[in-house]
């Protein structure tokens, strides 16, 4: 069976790592990434309506700031975020998935002046009429060393998981860098913008049908059924 290499930031890689592993997959988690915190300046809680998660990496980093807004509703996507933002003491209203731009679809009416806390790297948002968003960045994404294990692994086929543009982008770099043939390995990617990012040139590449790490582990494990089908049809021939 072609392993599974997960690319993600930690604690995600490790989740991942383990969910793929109960599906009968042969996952390994290389990061290729880690986060650190950037030091803000926290505005006045009064000044907003709610406060904007996209990732529980947030919450992890902002430090003792965060603490001037426990009580206020937040708007978080995906449970891990959520329970995070519930641990910090904020009041979740929304737990949505697919994406802050999808969440602000379900703000309440009285909700209208927003603060995002954010990564560096992050998707820009688009609000709805009579929204306003201020952005603070808590912390950031910084490239860990290439794993020599890794790139022994990807001299071989293997389906790597995409979970952001970013990573996706680093990927490719690494790849080509390094040597490594495109053609050799399959991409799985968590949405189409992440699949873009990664370029062309893979012996395959696609997203999965909705943001999650549940649907991208089923199609990282139809992606690894497809190939052992090929290798067996080739046996057979």
């Amino acid at each position: 069976m072609k392993p599974v290499i997960v690319i993600r930031l930690q604690p995600g890689c490790d989740a991942t790592v383990t969910a793929a592993r109960a599906l009968g997959l042969d996952a390994r988690g290389f990061p290729l990434f880690e986060t650190r915190p950037v030091a803000w300046t926290p505005p006045a809680p009064d000044a907003f309506d709610a406060v904007l998660i996209g990732s529980a990496n947030a919450l992890r980093h902002a430090g003792p700031a965060l603490g001037a807004y426990v009580g206020k509703p937040a708007y978080a996507v995906g449970t891990v975020t959520a329970d995070a933002a519930r641990h910090a003491g904020l009041d979740v209203v929304v737990a949505g998935s697919g994406g802050l731009q999808r969440v602000l679809a379900q703000v309440a009416p009285d909700h209208r002046q927003l603060l995002r806390l954010c990564g560096r790297e992050r998707v820009a948002l688009d609000p709805p009429p009579g929204t306003a968003i201020e952005e603070r960045v808590v912390y950031a994404s910084e490239p860990l060393p290439f794993p020599p294990d890794l790139e022994a692994l990807l001299h071989r086929p293997a389906v790597v998981l995409l979970h952001s543009a970013e990573a996706a982008q680093r990927f490719a770099g690494l790849c080509d860098a390094n040597h490594i043939a495109r053609a050799g390995l399959a991409l799985a990617a968590l949405a189409p913008r992440v699949a873009r990012a990664a370029g062309s040139g893979w012996a395959a590449l696609r997203s999965a049908p909705s943001p999650g790490d549940a649907a991208l582990l089923a199609l990282a494990q139809e992606m690894c059924q497809e190939a052992r089908g090929v290798i067996l049809g080739d046996r057979r021939a």
